[in-house]
């Protein structure tokens, strides 16, 4: 049986509590424990706004990304809210994700959404 070693997290609280003690808590310590291979936040809505604006996401998005997590944005959210370019600034990919997520959500692939 093939284990599934990739976990997607759907980030589309703008709770700033919400953001600290859940996605980037758990995004962060399943990187460094090995809990997942591969972990993914998108940001998707509202989170994009947040994460343009809030100083103290932006250093949690730099140490998840530094502990490996994958970080990327709806395009179609982002564009709407006017913060494509500050997400690319934060390294943040920024990409159309419908399709994608459909994917992720027809496949056997690991979703947490917040």
């Amino acid at each position: 049986m093939n284990e599934i070693t990739e976990l997607n997290i759907l980030w589309t609280n703008d709770n700033i509590m919400t953001s600290e003690k859940m996605v980037f808590m758990y995004a962060i310590n399943a990187k460094k424990n090995n809990w997942w291979d591969k972990v993914t936040i998108i940001i998707w809505g509202a989170p994009a706004k947040l994460v343009s604006e809030n100083k103290d996401i932006q250093a949690l998005i730099n140490e998840a990304q530094s502990q490996g997590v994958i970080i990327t944005a709806c395009k179609a959210c982002s564009d709407q809210l006017g913060v494509t370019d500050i997400l690319e600034e934060l390294n943040i990919e920024v990409k159309y994700w419908g399709k994608p997520l459909t994917e992720i959500l027809k496949s056997k692939e690991k979703l947490i959404t917040v």
